[in-house]
């Protein structure tokens, strides 16, 4: 799907500059953005992704309900028709589960609408004798008879290289190119460099014709920031569940502190997950990208920073961390974001993946690295956090 943007808001004030230190409060989507009506309290990266929710839920993008959206004459504060529905919907939601389920988050966008604009309401005869569709609950209850989480994880960590060659890497900078969903950018340059425990940026540099510029995600120890093409504010600091996700990610690029920043960890029931494809460009295809593979796999789910939810997919075989699965919290709905791992090879006594597809609902981008050092010197400039620079 193209960008994940506004539904029922539009750009207002400018984001306030970076600063040296930590924030003490969030810039609010109130402050950012104009006509903010019921999505009140929200930091700047859940009001996006609650728009990506409501995306997702009703197969659309932000010209369904911003006119001209895409173009230099968009209102995004203009009150359309769909505008006006997505609000009620959104308070006919918090009010069912206020009414009905103690204030649960049990039923959102999805619940219904399931990537349609109106939600089915007849019963089907083809899925009704068709195959059912086993898909797994968010949450992961314990199940009696499977490995603990402490041996999956202690495989993994034995499989990564163990826990004395892991525990001496200090520093990760990688190299590659980066395609994102649909070949957008093309080959584009891409950089992924961490330092421990908890510091980790990715670069990807578009060609200059696509005038696309940099796509950055950082996390530099206790600030976050993300800029994405087409993203309707261009480059913002994250301050809720991307936050977290940012944070998570850069701690577990040193693998050997899994057991450490994941806690209440349970076992779910083995599943079958297969790669998400890289593209489905022709171009990309001729290319030769790695085919879809299937893949059994052990379960692990645990909490992660401020409760964030993380699901680790780890392959039987090797004992290696297939995909990461984590959650941020939405007024309408879960947000999930996608890590999947593949082409581990050896990298100076340890196994790291050369083969990262980033999957968000903004988004998607493929990375396949050729050049993976350890334990080199990184400036401390790589991790900065650039200046917010919204689109008008």
């Amino acid at each position: 799907m193209a960008a994940a943007l506004a539904v029922v808001a539009s750009i207002g004030a400018g984001l306030a500059p970076a600063q040296s230190a930590p924030p003490q409060k969030p810039l609010l989507a109130e402050q950012v953005f104009k006509n903010v009506r019921v999505l009140k309290g929200l930091t700047v990266d859940d009001f996006m992704e609650t728009m990506g929710i409501i995306c997702a839920g009703l197969a659309f993008d932000c010209s369904d309900c911003h006119a001209n959206a895409g173009t230099n004459r968009v209102n995004w504060a203009a009150d359309t028709p769909r505008k006006v529905i997505a609000r009620t919907m959104i308070t006919m939601v918090q009010n069912i589960n206020k009414n009905n389920f103690g204030g649960r988050q049990e039923v959102t966008c999805w619940t219904c609408h399931r990537n349609r604009d109106k939600p089915l309401v007849t019963p089907t005869l083809a899925v009704m004798y068709g195959e059912p569709s086993l898909i797994p609950d968010d949450v992961v209850a314990k199940t009696p008879g499977l490995p603990s989480p402490d041996s999956i994880l202690d495989k993994f960590i034995e499989a990564s290289g163990g826990a004395q060659r892991l525990a001496a890497v200090t520093s990760i900078d990688a190299t590659g190119t980066s395609t994102g969903f649909g070949g957008f950018g093309g080959d584009s340059a891409a950089e992924i460099a961490a330092k421990f425990p908890d510091q980790r940026a990715t670069i990807v540099t578009y060609p200059p014709a696509t005038g696309r510029g940099k796509e950055i995600r950082v996390y530099d120890g206790h600030r976050g920031y993300t800029r994405t093409p087409l993203n309707v504010l261009g480059g913002f600091e994250l301050f809720g569940g991307d936050l977290d996700g940012a944070r998570f990610d850069a701690e577990l690029a040193f693998p050997g502190q899994i057991k450490q920043i994941l806690t209440n960890l349970r076992t779910g029931e083995p599943e079958t997950i297969s790669d998400i494809p890289e593209s489905q460009s022709q171009q990309a295809v001729q290319k030769d990208l790695a085919p879809v593979k299937s893949y059994d796999v052990d379960v692990v789910q645990g909490t992660g920073p401020r409760g964030l939810l993380v699901t680790l997919y780890f392959d039987k075989h090797t004992g290696l961390l297939d995909r990461e699965l984590r959650y941020s919290d939405t007024p309408i709905g879960r947000v999930p974001t996608e890590v999947d791992f593949s082409d581990y090879r050896d990298v100076n006594g340890i196994k790291l993946p050369f083969r990262i597809a980033y999957v968000w609902l903004d988004g998607r981008d493929a990375i396949k690295l050729n050049d993976i050092k350890t334990n080199v010197p990184i400036a401390e400039a790589k991790f900065d956090i650039p200046a917010p620079t919204p689109k008008p």
